[in-house]
């Protein structure tokens, strides 16, 4: 029976574009459900500056407690910059991901960097916090809202720079929900037979319901680490109609009657997510299995 981890992103891209704050004992109640849960993998925020995602204004308190809490739970945090990479070891955290856009456009937007300036921040902080396991995510790998489709060789080529300086692991993600699972096979196995000793996984937005078979298209070609968030609530705020992401209930509910192992309760996750709702009664969510009656 494969293990497959999932990561779960919700407790920052979930949360990330919901304008009112959602108390810090309202984020932690969530947190410990999905602990609950069987879930081993956490990205709990992000550190960045509170003007651009107001949401994040509570990553320092948040991680500190967390970290106190869950001393031995994967936790792991988003930055844009050294800045955030050095709060991040402030205040606990010790793996990180560093985003950046394979569409230049949308990392303008983004992160309002070119792609120069990205690879240089990163070296910074590589040369900086060495102590910090840093991997990349790497929004639009499929396609982006500004320049459109990407493809398998242009993320090769755009991954090259970061790997030999010794990138931890590289996360795809499908900022739009635009990819097929023809192009992301092309893409897996491009990026495995350039760099066979990279650490994958994959990140697919549901926009166009078809997050399910992207997810498992990759895990066929062996990428064992999925992320995806509570309820598919999420979407990036800089890519416009990229609303939701895969929902982890959903991919947990597939997995388990496939015969994988995930080591996650879905009825417990069903439940959670009805309580999210009621948390973030604003929020967008597309899991489907919300929908359904639980199995006990």
């Amino acid at each position: 029976m494969k293990k497959i981890s999932i990561y779960e992103v919700g407790p920052r891209d979930g949360f990330q574009n919901i304008s009112t704050y959602i108390p810090i004992e309202k984020k932690l109640e969530l947190i410990d459900g999905m602990v609950n849960a069987g879930i081993e993998h956490i990205q709990i925020t992000s550190f960045v500056s509170p003007k651009a995602i107001p949401q994040m204004k509570d990553a320092n308190d948040l991680a500190v407690f967390c970290k106190k809490k869950y001393p031995n739970l994967g936790l792991f945090a988003l930055i844009p910059n050294l800045r955030g990479a050095e709060n991040a070891l402030k205040y606990g955290i010790n793996n990180v991901s560093y985003v950046v856009s394979l569409g230049e456009k949308h990392n303008l937007a983004n992160i309002r960097r070119t792609h120069k300036q990205s690879f240089d921040e990163f070296v910074r902080i590589k040369n900086e916090c060495p102590e910090l396991s840093v991997g990349l995510d790497l929004a639009t790998a499929f396609g982006c809202p500004f320049e459109g489709k990407k493809n398998e060789n242009q993320v090769v080529e755009f991954l090259k720079r970061y790997v030999e300086l010794g990138l931890s692991y590289v996360c795809l993600c499908d900022t739009i929900g635009i990819a097929d699972p023809r192009q992301v096979r092309a893409t897996i196995k491009a990026v495995k037979q350039a760099y066979p000793d990279l650490d994958l996984q994959i990140h697919i937005h549901d926009t166009r319901n078809m997050g399910m078979v992207n997810t498992l298209a990759a895990i066929e070609l062996g990428v064992d680490k999925i992320q995806s968030t509570l309820g598919g609530l999420g979407g990036c705020p800089y890519a416009p109609g990229a609303s939701g992401n895969l929902a982890t209930e959903d991919v947990v509910y597939m997995l388990n009657n496939m015969g994988y192992e995930t080591g996650i309760d879905v009825d417990s996750l069903v439940r959670l997510s009805h309580r999210q709702m009621e948390i973030i009664p604003d929020g967008l969510f597309s899991g489907h299995l919300l929908k359904l009656p639980l199995s006990k």
